[in-house]
């Protein structure tokens, strides 16, 4: 074994150039392409080097003076849902301050789909892309194992939307407990008790945390029995059935909360098509305050989020990350605002 080039490995020698291109079958030039033109090498040929180096654990000897050379100016951004105008003003956000910094933005839609995910994860391993910021609430293994492979640094990986510790990257949100328990007070102190509560899908830790204060508001008010909880997926079609079983029981609520504005607008919908004024016979309330919230009939009351800034400071993560700076923290927790407009009100008399 000793002529074949991997004693180095065994005696934890630095391997170089020439092992990882013996060990994948290639020249040292298309070693040396691969990890600085990564484009212009064909996809299977990428990966049998890129595993090479990953096994090997090589690192370039000009790796900190080249940094930037081994980069290919590129950041991925998944989506679950780009038609959501919530995700648009996030990926507003994102592209202004990537551009800012000279990085392009590649934007996937996964369409809710773990296999879509996936697929884009595995830009990273294969050098296609310098960083990951992830708005939904799963972390691709492709990403996991990727973070697993440079280990001690960290994966340049952020979430933007989500806040899930176990997932251990950083990610940038607003404190969606306490943003929900406002809007339950806000409903409370309007003299509201039966109130109707439609969730996002539970799978997602901002949905937990939303019901979790909603809930806490609730019993702090000892009205948790007359919560009335229905589980949406955060479309408009959701929210409008959702409101359709909630309105049509006998003793149905004065007050709607979504976790959401597009369900919220769902809500209204309904509400109208079954002949009810808002918010003299039911107030409804949302979150995130999307640039149509503002222009529902009335218009919404909301919890505003500051969505362009939790692009922008995903960035900003992103790139400490990818310059082995400490990142600017491990959590980033945004403010947030109620805003009171005219679809809530003091329940009628009916």
């Amino acid at each position: 074994m000793g002529d074949n080039g991997y004693d180095g490995e065994k005696r934890g020698a630095m391997p170089n150039i020439y092992e990882v291109a013996r060990r994948a079958g290639v020249s040292t030039a298309t070693v040396s392409r691969v990890l600085s033109q990564p484009g212009v090498v064909s996809p299977d040929t990428r990966l049998r080097v890129l595993r090479a180096v990953e096994r090997l654990g090589y690192t370039p000897n000009s790796a900190a003076k080249n940094l930037r050379t081994l980069r290919t100016g590129k950041l991925l951004v998944t989506v679950p849902d780009i038609s959501n105008p919530f995700f648009s003003l996030i990926l507003q956000g994102i592209e202004d301050a990537a551009q800012r910094e000279g990085y392009a933005v590649l934007v996937g839609d996964t369409q809710h789909d773990a296999h879509r995910e996936e697929r884009y994860a595995l830009m990273l391993r294969r050098k296609e892309a310098d960083g990951l910021i992830f708005l939904g609430h799963r972390l691709p293994k492709e990403a996991a194992t990727f973070a697993q492979t440079i280990a001690p640094r960290r994966a340049p990986v952020v979430n933007g939307c989500e806040f899930n510790p176990r997932l251990g990257v950083p990610s940038v949100h607003i404190d969606n407990a306490k943003a929900a328990s406002e809007a339950l007070d806000h409903l409370y102190r309007l003299g509201h008790r039966r109130i109707g509560i439609i969730t996002g899908p539970l799978v997602s830790p901002l949905s937990r945390d939303r019901l979790a204060g909603a809930m806490a508001r609730a019993r702090k008010g000892r009205a948790e029995r007359d919560a009335m909880v229905m589980n949406g997926d955060f479309s408009i079609e959701s929210g409008a059935v959702a409101a359709e079983r909630l309105l049509g029981r006998r003793e149905r609520p004065t007050a709607i909360f979504c976790f959401n504005d597009e369900m919220a607008m769902g809500v209204i919908h309904t509400a109208r098509r079954r002949k009810m004024r808002i918010p003299d016979d039911v107030s409804v309330v949302g979150v995130d305050d999307i640039r149509y919230a503002r222009y529902t009939d009335p218009p919404l009351t909301t919890v505003a989020q500051p969505m362009r800034q939790m692009g922008e400071i995903a960035v900003r993560v992103l790139l400490d990350l990818l310059n082995g700076k400490p990142a600017t923290s491990e959590q980033v927790t945004l403010p947030h605002t109620l805003v009171v407009r005219a679809s809530t009100a003091p329940p009628g008399r009916w």
